[in-house]
């Protein structure tokens, strides 16, 4: 068997995963952030803006901050097909969430289905098969849908992302909902998707949302 190959400069692996000692000694992984957005603090707590406006999410947690490497094996993920990317962006996902409290289930937040013709998958359901795995937790991959095609949130500003994404999911079958899930994407900037479908969620009786995510941008 081949030892694995660094995705990033080409060395031989650390073999646990496709990077290399040095890559992994950089990695920036989100040790101290804000328990309800994730996003980075000098020390564990909830900043001011989830204090004055509590977001819908219990709780969310980024493995890492999103910068180098994470600006390049995202969108090799995301637009590429890359699966090796993917595959190695599941694995410092469970590594750097392994101590979250686990829910009943992981939910993907979808695509809408034109969008995942034109990508060929669903990057966020790839993630969530992979942690499901890895953590020992049910995946409802059915649980959430998408109504509509709105534009990609990368060209919006934070009111425009909201206003996006209003009315953008429901759920199929709020029966089948457990009380406790967390949603899965890749990346989260403003936090409008992971939000919106949130409150879906809790519309729909779920008691308890967290979200999961690769990287948090700062």
């Amino acid at each position: 068997m081949l030892a694995p190959r660094c995705l990033l400069c080409g060395e031989r692996g650390d073999n646990s995963n496709d990077l290399c000692t040095n890559c992994r000694r950089g990695l920036p992984w989100n040790a101290t952030a804000c328990s309800q957005c994730a996003l980075p603090l000098p020390h564990p707590g909830t900043c001011g803006a989830c204090l004055q406006s509590p977001p819908p999410v219990t709780e969310t947690r980024a493995a890492l901050v999103y910068g180098f490497p994470l600006d390049r094996l995202v969108p090799r993920f995301k637009f590429h097909h890359d699966l090796a990317a993917g595959r190695l962006l599941a694995e410092l996902m469970a590594e750097g969430l392994a101590a979250a409290d686990r829910p009943e289930a992981l939910v993907p937040v979808p695509l809408h289905a034109a969008r995942l013709r034109r990508r060929g998958y669903d990057q966020a359901v790839e993630l969530s098969k992979a942690l499901a795995q890895a953590l020992d937790i049910p995946l409802l991959t059915s649980a959430l849908s998408r109504t509509r095609d709105t534009a990609p949130q990368s060209e919006l500003d934070a009111p425009a992302r909201r206003r996006n994404l209003k009315n953008a999911f429901a759920v199929p079958d709020p029966a089948a909902l457990p009380r406790h899930i967390v949603l899965i994407d890749d990346v989260m900037t403003t936090g409008a998707t992971l939000h919106a479908a949130a409150k879906t969620l809790r519309k729909a009786g779920v008691a308890r949302v967290d979200a999961w995510v690769c990287a948090r941008v700062q």
